[in-house]
């Protein structure tokens, strides 16, 4: 479906999804925000759509982060709706039971660092570089980027980059564990199509069941313990387990179907 602010192509289950205001850097505004919002929908109710691709238009951002002038003149309370508002739609990212996959392409500062870290995980080109820099205004991260940080590099490091609106670049970033690889402009995509291609050969069910469970480790109100327990019983009333279960005994290469 066409959407004021994002771009989107469809092929081989994959889709690739480009933030499209580069004369802004790609900054988050809230038309992006409801596109991001009604992108979800697609993705949820297209059975097509296997995996996700998230990236940004041109050659120097991502998404450079959200758009300040649309903060001028709020209030506490407006401001407290805007973080809902991110938070919420920056969840449904994080909880999609489809992959869901950053290809950071340059800039991703303030919400564009926090929409990276909603995905599963990430992969960054060269010239990426990452930070939460809104102390630099008088603000923190609306958007779960506190939250996140933390989770992803460990206390220290995230206390710092938060504190003193500091930046990493794609190497530091690798050695912080907060992108899975870095790579070449000219081959992030191709990079990211090859991962979510491997993925997109697994059992469905299985992979949307790892998402579950792996987030239920940062989720407080349950245990992943009994997350993970519930989710493995469920895939053995699924037919992708029999399937994947008798092609391994007949040494075979599955072929699942998502039921």
């Amino acid at each position: 479906m066409p959407y004021a602010t994002l771009l989107t192509t469809l092929e081989d289950g994959i889709l690739t999804v480009t933030v499209n205001r580069p004369d802004k850097l790609n900054a988050l505004n809230q038309q992006v925000m409801t596109d991001l919002n009604s992108l979800m929908d697609e993705v949820a109710g297209n059975n097509d759509i296997k995996s996700v691709i998230l990236t940004g238009a041109g050659e120097k951002a991502f998404v450079a982060g959200a758009d300040i002038s649309e903060f001028a003149g709020a209030d506490a309370e407006q401001g407290k709706a805007l973080a809902k508002r991110g938070q919420d739609i920056f969840f449904r990212i994080e909880r999609s039971n489809k992959p869901i996959v950053a290809a950071v392409n340059g800039f991703a500062l303030g919400g564009g660092c926090e929409l990276a870290m909603s995905c599963h995980f990430r992969v960054a080109s060269t010239n990426a570089k990452f930070g939460q820099p809104e102390v630099n205004l008088g603000l923190i991260p609306g958007y779960g980027g506190t939250q996140r940080l933390v989770q992803l590099i460990g206390k220290g490091r995230a206390m710092e980059l938060l504190m003193s609106a500091g930046m990493v670049d794609a190497n530091t970033a690798l050695q912080y564990g907060l992108v899975n690889y870095v790579v070449p402009q000219e081959e992030l995509l191709t990079k990211t199509k090859a991962i979510l291609a491997t993925i997109n050969s697994k059992a469905p069910l299985a992979v949307a069941g790892c998402i579950k469970a792996a987030n239920a480790v940062f989720d407080e109100s349950q245990d992943g313990y009994t997350v993970e327990i519930n989710e493995f019983g469920n895939c053995f009333i699924t037919e992708d387990m029999k399937e994947g279960t008798t092609a391994f005994l007949e040494k075979r290469k599955a072929v699942f179907t998502g039921k």
